[in-house]
């Protein structure tokens, strides 16, 4: 019974839709790390910047959440498109 149940569920797996279901996956997972690490670099690059020029906190920071603000809106579009096309 083990095994018919494995088999059934590697022929599912090896299918178009379990593919398609893994490469959009995979793709979530990438857009994922590249976001963060994005953000990760801003925020770090942000806290140098301050700690250089204190007097410029405000304006650094104001354009920090913007950049991140557009990564992550990125980042969340890519994770709709892989979830469409595996649809």
């Amino acid at each position: 019974m083990f095994l018919s149940t494995l088999a059934s569920l590697a022929d599912a797996m090896i299918s178009e839709k379990g593919l398609a279901v893994a490469g959009a996956s995979i793709g979530m997972g990438i857009a994922v790390l590249g976001g963060g690490r994005g953000i990760g670099q801003i925020g770090g690059s942000a806290v140098e910047a301050i700690a250089r020029q204190p007097e410029a906190g405000g304006r650094i920071a104001t354009n920090m959440i913007i950049a991140a603000a557009l990564i992550e809106g990125f980042t969340f579009t890519v994770i709709i498109m892989a979830f469409i096309l595996a649809k």
